[in-house]
């Protein structure tokens, strides 16, 4: 069998569904290479910083790693802007979305909300309100998502920064999107600081 027998899916039979879901689970797979020349892609889209946005992610990822931050956390910075070529008008959310099968819910959030915070540091420049994050006021991830920002994301713009290039993270990202998606062990997995000291000085002794 080389492809289905139905013109609508209606009249799709058993033979034919077993038949897409072995196509299907084989495609995911490769997700994680995908997403990996998608963010090489990022290079191809408007620019104007003093770095690129591939640059920009990386940068992202590069401080998580630094900060000691888990895995989560790390691919979550990395990806952050993944949408920006394709969402331009939603990334963040289009970003979460992405991420949302493979790791926990306080990453997720973060991601899908660090558009809103974001406006602090420009909002009041473009017309947007620079006071929006305030809505979000006594979330429990709302701290989470202010540090995102101001420590990873606004900052990660600097063309002088030691940045790792993005073979650095790619077994990162492999390792992430090969978990099996909607793991309620990963979904409910317990909340981690974005810092962690003690890791963050091991790491330093590695390179």
């Amino acid at each position: 069998m080389e492809k289905v027998k139905f013109t609508q899916m209606i009249d799709g039979d058993k033979e034919d569904y077993d038949f897409l879901t072995k196509h299907e689970i084989d495609h995911t797979k490769g997700t994680a290479d995908r997403l990996l020349s998608a963010l090489v892609e990022l290079d191809e889209g408007l620019s104007g910083y003093q770095i690129t946005r591939l640059g920009h992610s990386l940068q992202s990822a590069t401080r998580a790693w630094r900060d000691g931050a888990d895995i989560d956390w790390i691919v979550s910075a990395l990806l952050h802007d993944i949408g920006d070529i394709y969402a331009p008008y939603n990334h963040d959310e289009y970003a979460a979305t992405i991420l949302k099968p493979f790791v926990r819910e306080q990453c997720r959030w973060v991601v899908e909300k660090h558009g809103d915070f974001q406006l602090a540091y420009f909002g009041a420049h473009v017309g947007a309100d620079p006071n929006k994050r305030d809505m979000y006021m006594g979330h429990k991830y709302y701290d989470d998502c202010e540090a995102f920002c101001k420590n990873w994301d606004q900052t990660s713009f600097d063309p002088d920064y030691d940045t790792f290039d993005i073979s650095f993270f790619a077994d990162m990202v492999k390792q992430v999107f090969a978990r099996s998606p909607y793991d309620p062990v990963v979904m409910n997995a317990a909340d981690q600081p974005l810092a962690d000291p003690a890791v963050a000085e091991m790491r330093r002794e590695q390179v």
